[in-house]
């Protein structure tokens, strides 16, 4: 039961830090000094790079447990990854944006070894050549490249404790022979994601109060598969191709609610009890193609670059909400309603891009490009609702969006000097947009939308001297609503609490400026200011309605003066998926590394100050234009950020390693209130045996990461929400790397249709 009630309700700011080696004999020095050329941790003009091949953190460990100790990286829930200063962050592999959505991304990353990775680079501000969204920020996870012919591999197995015990598998292997290349991964698991739900919300007059669980079994299979063949010495051409599914059956929602309302004429409140009960089956298949042309015009590094690329997403999904007349103990006494959805969405997509790098002699750089995309989405969704001694109500709903995106982009870099460089681009994009409903009302039926939008960048980097480094960066990007935010349809918690997404969600912009401070590639201070305008959120709107009341055996009660039926006021909550106003985010992050007791003890350690600035209000429902009590979040706040890794080495072979990882994270006011402080501590132990690598992770060792959103309107409505959802747990892993270490990898290739995948669910 995928509930997405607090997908984009928490911000999480990662933290910062650097690496900074000492040691203590002057023939060490001396070898430091390379070390130090090469920089473990540097600041480029438009990226931080991270090397980790020498890294001993790297071995045994996935993709994502790496990324997790990565300067600027940062994770609360353990799924999704955040840079500082940004709502979301997108995973390239060598240049190429990840081919899959973000439940089967954070799979992948979980299931592939980290020994492959040969430096991480953080973009915080994207340039113009980069098709993301919004104030996303880039990973660009760059592998090694290894030189001869062979075979080589890896295989991971693990299993995971926390409320459920889960597993996981994967393999990878990598073949090349002289100028043929193949690469291959396939990944597998289950587990059943749990949450408990403590949901109020409501007034002085009635109120809503909901407890109970959420179990969600998942088994997943995936992986890719690459062929890299080189034409001639200038020319390669590439096909990839990148798959997933997910099977979701017998989801269960399990709510036991208590509902209270004043009776106008005792002005006593009467107290009922309901339970609701959702079981959902879903599947979801995620196919991709991509062929790639690279042509190399000269030894200075221009190349033109081609890309033709198909996608397939099919989410096929089933649910049957059951409301049932319970008493206070929680126990049946009566049927309510029965509410079955069948919520399908199918999305193709064709893109193609075009990119051309001319690099000059004099350290000045031209970029130029453009994409096309082509989407279709279609959602041919059936909502029918049974109430016992009523006729069925049927709400069919047959929503088809096409959009066509054109763009194109031209950016500047020029290296003035040793200490200054610069670079300054523009992005040009065209939208065309159709959504049709074929049963909804007149006004809703047909939305178009055509709109263009210039987006400017500029990078500016300056090397004072040897250990002082100043960056100054600014963008301006646009968000598109992901596909799934325009469907307009109702994922139901309860019979009077719900989320809605939005067919009328508009594109929002985004405007970033950043300033960095580096010294010695070990310290830094970074300044970020962030403004949105139409942020695209969820918004709590709140209501009271009018419910005829039933016995126990779900009988209407008549007033025996009146002979008519009697109502009580019921509280309803719909969670909207709109654009609320505008919101502003400005960070102080300040960030250390270092290594003490002869590279024994590696500690980072990051403070930082984070204040959220919002300005949204709305009263309407912009789905149905139902009018609701004003919902207004005009509240600032101020928030601390603590985030400290350690990792001690055990022995002098360096086989043994301790790791000790701690964060806080201030309470803060989001969309949907005040988030309550989160905080978590982690512990592993990592053994390393030749080619094998076994390792034991403890997450949320104190049971503190749990989640907790409160809201006060001025109006008297209220609204609290707490999810556990059991992170303390342990994983223990077992890693085998196999075969020819030095073998050269498949290049891999940016997909033309790779900035659509990010909008898919």
């Amino acid at each position: 039961m995928k509930t997405p009630l607090l997908i984009a309700a928490i911000f999480f700011t990662g933290l910062t830090f650097a690496q900074e080696k000492k040691s203590d004999t002057l023939k060490t020095k001396k070898i430091e000094e390379v070390v130090l050329t090469k920089q473990v941790f540097k600041k480029q003009s438009d990226r931080f790079v991270y090397d980790v091949a020498a890294s001993p953190v790297t071995k045994g460990n996935t993709t994502f447990d790496l990324l997790k100790q990565t300067p600027l990286l940062s994770t609360t829930d353990d799924k999704t990854l955040k840079i500082t200063g940004k709502n979301n962050a997108l995973i390239f592999i060598n240049g190429r944006k990840s081919n899959m959505d973000a439940e089967s991304l954070a799979q992948f990353l979980k299931n592939t070894p980290a020994e492959n990775i040969q430096k991480i680079e953080v973009i915080t501000v994207p340039g113009s050549e980069f098709q993301v969204e919004a104030s996303d920020g880039i990973i660009n996870i760059v592998l090694k490249k290894k030189m001869s012919d062979g075979l080589n591999g890896n295989m991971r197995m693990s299993n995971s404790q926390n409320k459920y015990n889960s597993s996981s598998a994967s393999f990878s292997a990598n073949y090349r022979k002289d100028k043929f290349g193949i690469s291959a991964n396939l990944y597998g698991g289950e587990n059943i994601e749990a949450q408990h739900y403590v949901l109020r919300n409501g007034n002085a007059s009635s109120s809503n109060e909901s407890t109970g669980n959420i179990d969600d079994p998942n088994q997943y299979i995936g992986g890719y598969l690459n062929f890299d063949y080189q034409l001639t010495d200038k020319s390669n051409l590439a096909l990839s191709w990148n798959s997933n599914a997910g099977r979701s059956y017998d989801s269960t929602v399990n709510l036991f609610n208590t509902i209270k309302s004043l009776d106008s004429k005792t002005q006593s409140y009467i107290t009922n009890y309901t339970n609701s009960r959702n079981n959902e089956d879903a599947r979801s298949y995620n196919n991709s193609v991509n062929l790639n042309y690279e042509l190399k015009t000269d030894s200075l590094g221009s190349k033109l670059n081609l890309n033709a690329a198909y996608l397939t997403y099919k989410r096929l999904q089933y649910t049957d909400n059951k409301t049932f007349f319970a008493d206070a103990l929680g126990n049946d006494v009566g049927f309510g309603q029965t509410i079955i959805q069948t919520l399908p969405q199918k999305i193709n997509n064709f893109s193609a891009t075009v990119d051309y790098i001319q690099k000059f002699k004099n350290d000045f750089t031209v970029s130029i490009g453009g994409n096309f995309n082509k989407t279709k989405t279609d959602n041919d969704t059936k909502n029918d609702t049974f109430v016992e001694g009523e006729a069925p109500e049927f709400a069919p709903n047959h929503f088809i969006y096409d959009e066509n995106i054109y763009g194109a982009y031209l950016t500047l870099e020029k290296k003035f000097s040793d200490k200054f460089s610069g670079k300054a681009g523009t992005r040009y994009e065209i939208t065309n947009s159709l959504g049709t409903s074929d049963n909804a009302a007149p006004e809703y039926r047909k939305i178009e939308r055509n709109y263009n939008n210039v987006l400017p960048y500029l990078s500016l980097n300056y090397a004072l001297n040897d250990k002082n480094n100043i960056s100054y960066a600014f963008s301006s990007r646009m968000r598109r609503p992901s596909f799934w935010e325009l469907n307009p349809v109702r994922n139901i918690l309860t019979e009077d609490n719900y989320t809605q997404n939005n067919p009328f969600v508009k594109a929002s912009s985004t405007y970033s400026h950043e300033l960095t401070y580096m010294f010695k590639n070990s310290y830094f201070l970074i300044l970020s200011h962030s403004l949105f305008k139409d942020k695209i959120t969820q918004v709590p709107l709140q209501r009271d309605i009018l419910k005829d009341r039933r016995d126990a055996d779900g009988n209407v009660v008549f007033d025996p003066v009146t002979n008519l039926p009697v109502q009580d006021s019921y509280k309803q909550l719909r969670y909207i998926r709109t654009n609320f106003g505008d919101k502003q985010e400005m960070s102080a992050m300040l960030g250390m590394q270092k290594t003490f007791f002869n590279n024994y003890l590696t500690t980072n350690f990051n403070i930082g100050l984070q204040r959220n600035v919002n300005d949204g209000s709305l009263s309407i429902d912009p789905t149905s234009g139902d009018v609701f009590p004003l919902y207004e979040n005009k509240i600032s706040s101020t928030s601390i950020l603590i985030q400290t890794n350690n990792t001690i080495r055990l022995d002098k072979k360096k086989t043994w390693f301790l790791g000790v990882n701690y964060f806080f994270v201030d309470k803060q006011q989001i969309e949907l209130g005040m988030l309550k402080n989160l905080m978590s501590l982690d512990v592993s132990i990592k053994k390393n045996w030749n080619d094998w690598t076994f390792a034991l992770n403890l997450t949320d060792v104190l049971r503190t990461n749990i989640v907790e959103i409160e809201d006060y309107q001025a109006n008297g409505n209220y609204n609290y929400v707490k999810n556990d959802q059991f992170r303390r747990g342990g994983t223990f892993s077992i890693t085998y790397n196999f075969g020819n270490q030095k073998v050269k990898k498949v290049r891999d290739i940016e997909g033309a249709s790779d900035a659509i995948k990010s909008r898919t669910r």
